[in-house]
């Protein structure tokens, strides 16, 4: 997103009619649905304010953020795509290099304990660092970009409304992302429309929500959030080599703790038909290839999760080829096309 000055304008002009929020009114200026808990987290060092999250939405979609002027936020999360990218690996950055993880969408983050697939950033602030300086995603000198934002003709103002005490710093743009992104909400889904009006699912959806919790499904990817937040090892490999870091090794890597090697975060499948690739090497590239390695071709390996063992240690969740397509049919009215569509989340420059 680069804005024309028309739409600067309508950015700020909006920005001067909402009220001002103190952290005790967020809970207001940002609701929660009953079903995802009513509160939506922030921490106490940076509280969510109408004006944080406008020039966080404002910076997402700006590749003044990338070293070339090119990249945004936006380039690799696409709301179309709840906020993922549809490809196994990302040459988005400003190298074109070949990103090494698969793209995660951005979906409820507020409620996430660590971010990138392996936890090795423990909150949004200091995750949004990461893509902002790393070689192959946004390259950016931060001292630059410091003074690109100074120089420009709006952020200035927006800094100043959204930070009154000290306006423009690499630690204010790193807020006011994070509170953007702590705004991505999704819950209105036809299974959230079934949860709190009771109405919403069909028959057969209904059957495949009941095959998903005796499947284990829930064990892991727990109803209403779909995920427990932790990290597992789901049998995707039997050996982890140390190559780049060891990025094979997973949470691992950021613990060093052989206890573990090969776990990764429990993605939420909120919206998971529209986010293929699956995993976090995206390999498996639709939701049949995902339920058939857990049937049929999980890793054995010293971190693989319990939850795969049947009675008699072997791995496997048993399922016959009806029953893994019903679960498929549950898990597509987790999509929630408005989370899609709404404006709130969407680049500025289509504000009207």
């Amino acid at each position: 997103m680069t804005l024309t000055p028309t739409g600067w304008l309508r950015i700020v002009g909006l920005l001067l009619l909402l009220p001002a929020c103190t952290p005790s009114d967020s809970g207001a200026l940002f609701p929660v649905p009953e079903n995802l808990g009513s509160v939506l987290p922030s921490p106490e060092r940076n509280p969510l304010t109408v004006d944080g999250v406008e020039l966080g939405r404002a910076l997402f979609y700006d590749p003044i953020l990338s070293g070339n002027n090119q990249v945004s936020c936006s380039s690799c999360h696409k709301q179309e795509l709840a906020f993922s990218d549809g490809e196994q690996f990302s040459t988005a950055g400003v190298s074109g290099n070949l990103l090494l993880r698969h793209t995660p969408a951005l979906i409820n983050l507020a409620w996430m304990d660590g971010y990138f697939w392996d936890g090795g950033s423990f909150d949004l602030e200091s995750q949004v660092y990461g893509p902002l300086e790393h070689v192959d995603e946004m390259h950016q000198n931060l001292s630059e970009l410091e003074q690109e934002l100074a120089d420009h003709p709006y952020y200035p103002q927006m800094f100043l409304k959204a930070f009154p005490e000290d306006g423009i710093t690499i630690p204010n743009l790193v807020r006011a992302l994070a509170q953007f992104q702590r705004t991505l909400i999704s819950a209105d889904s036809p299974y959230d429309l079934h949860i709190r009006q009771g109405s919403g699912l069909t028959s057969i959806e209904l059957l495949g929500f009941d095959l998903f919790k005796k499947k284990k499904c829930a064990n892991c990817h727990v109803p209403d959030h779909f995920t427990d937040y932790t990290y597992r090892n789901n049998g995707l490999d039997d050996t982890f080599p140390e190559d780049h870091e060891r990025l094979a090794w997973g949470r691992a890597r950021i613990t060093l703790d052989p206890a573990d090697i090969g776990k990764y975060k429990v993605p939420t499948l909120r919206n998971v038909a529209i986010t293929a690739p699956y995993m976090h090497d995206a390999r498996f590239m639709t939701l049949t290839q995902v339920l058939d390695h857990y049937r049929f071709h999980l890793a054995e390996s010293d971190t693989v999760d319990a939850e795969f063992r049947r009675d008699d240690g072997s791995l496997g969740i048993d399922m016959t080829d009806e029953e893994r397509d019903l679960i498929i049919v549950f898990l597509k009215a987790l999509n929630d096309d408005g989370f899609m569509s709404n404006t709130a989340f969407s680049d500025p420059e289509g504000l009207q």
